[in-house]
């Protein structure tokens, strides 16, 4: 048994595991000295005395007998003072990938010299006999008031503004009908009478005629090219720096260079059409001729539309065919299409008249281009040629088509 002055050597020996484990009975526990106050935890074990220290759990509690643990626990992330690390240590961070610059094309003519000069000197659309005779009836007749009254009608449906920009798609469903010709013929009159920016866009890459019809010098950028480049912060300045500038407020967008195997896809055309619509008041479009998917495409998306056919029995019948099946599309487009017959030739083999009450069956408006010397030269159009018969049937058509473009918002 212990004795009262030598009972703490009997507790540490205890401790120790000399000893019966447990203290005895009779023995009191003491509590360390005034100065060592704080008890260990029911785990912890004194640092003194032989004892290792035990390794720090997650919430390690502080050391009996004043003693500093020999392992002092992390801190949290946030106490931790941040030290700034050397240049050289720091993780090199990724770059961007840029996209690789698109090359810029060469300007190429839209003719090749030694072709342009085999041209012919353009000719008037009309005899100087006709001419004549035209200019003494009016003279003498009291029609001139009334042509006076119908071409200002004309001209303020022309100049009516818009609040978007209008899409104008010309196409047809054979070649040789006149389609780019008109297309141009349309562009012409509308960069006449309107004070806003009109664009011409060639959507027909193979091989399309159109920079030559509207009397272009040289190309560079494409429909292709734009579609590639065209960004929503772009402002009008960035954007007519790829295009052909024409006379009176005209842009052109080609759509080749004259090269065999130049391609324009839906989503291209989509891109480009989408993004340019906001600068210009109206856009007239040379498609490609049906059913070619980027002509469908054009057709659907514009607000009025120009469909050309031949003043022949076999055009005819094919544009009632095509007319039929517009017919059947879920959203039908008739109402918003007019179909041009161009007098390929001075005296057409049927009555147009009939062949119009025909196509005008479908739900379509019918007009006739007539016969002009200067258009069927081919080459550059000058409007200051054409006969008056055919400046007349233009300006009409171009108020007709512009009003149908105004139906769809």
């Amino acid at each position: 048994m212990p004795s009262g002055e030598n009972w703490q050597n009997d507790v540490l020996r205890d401790l120790r595991g000399g000893g019966p484990g447990g203290p005895r009975p009779g023995v009191p526990a003491q509590q360390p000295a005034a100065e060592n106050a704080q008890a260990p935890g029911p785990q912890a074990e004194s640092p003194g005395y032989g004892y290792p220290p035990q390794q720090p759990q997650q919430h390690q509690p502080q050391p009996a007998y004043g003693y500093p643990s020999q392992q002092q626990p992390p801190q949290p992330y946030a106490e931790q003072p941040s030290q700034p690390q050397p240049y050289a240590e720091q993780p090199p961070q990724p770059t961007p990938q840029q996209p690789p610059r698109r090359a810029a094309p060469d300007t190429r003519p839209v003719v090749d010299k030694r072709l342009a000069a085999v041209g012919l000197k353009p000719r008037h659309g009309e005899p100087f006999t006709t001419r004549a005779l035209r200019a003494v009836r009016r003279t003498v007749s009291s029609s001139a008031a009334r042509e006076v009254a119908e071409t200002t009608a004309t001209a303020e449906v022309l100049q009516r503004p818009v609040t978007t920009g209008r899409q104008i798609a010309v196409t047809s469903i054979r070649g040789g009908s006149g389609k780019t010709t008109v297309a141009a013929l349309l562009g012409a009159t509308y960069a006449h009478y309107r004070q806003d920016p009109v664009l011409l866009v060639e959507a027909d890459p193979a091989l399309g005629s159109l920079p030559l019809r509207l009397g272009a010098e040289s190309l560079r950028w494409t429909t292709g090219d734009l579609a590639a480049l065209v960004e929503p912060q772009m402002s009008l300045l960035d954007i007519t720096g790829y295009l052909v500038q024409l006379p009176e407020n005209a842009w052109l967008l080609p759509g080749s260079q004259g090269q065999v195997g130049a391609m324009l896809d839906t989503r291209g055309y989509e891109r480009v059409m989408v993004s340019l619509r906001r600068y210009f008041g109206v856009t007239v479009v040379d498609c490609e001729t049906l059913p070619a998917e980027v002509a469908r495409t054009a057709l659907s998306a514009a607000q009025a539309r120009v469909l050309t056919a031949p003043a022949t029995l076999e055009g005819i019948a094919s544009t009632r065919s095509v007319l039929e099946w517009m017919r059947g599309l879920p959203r039908d487009i008739t109402t918003t299409t007019v179909v041009v017959l161009t007098e390929t030739a001075p005296h057409p083999g049927l009555d147009l008249d009939k062949a119009a009450e025909q196509l005008k069956a479908t739900g379509a408006s019918v007009r006739v281009l007539p016969y002009d010397r200067h258009l069927a030269a081919g080459g550059a159009l000058r409007t200051d040629l054409l006969a008056r018969p055919t400046r007349q049937a233009v300006t009409r058509l171009a108020a007709e088509v512009f009003e149908l473009s105004q139906k769809r918002r």
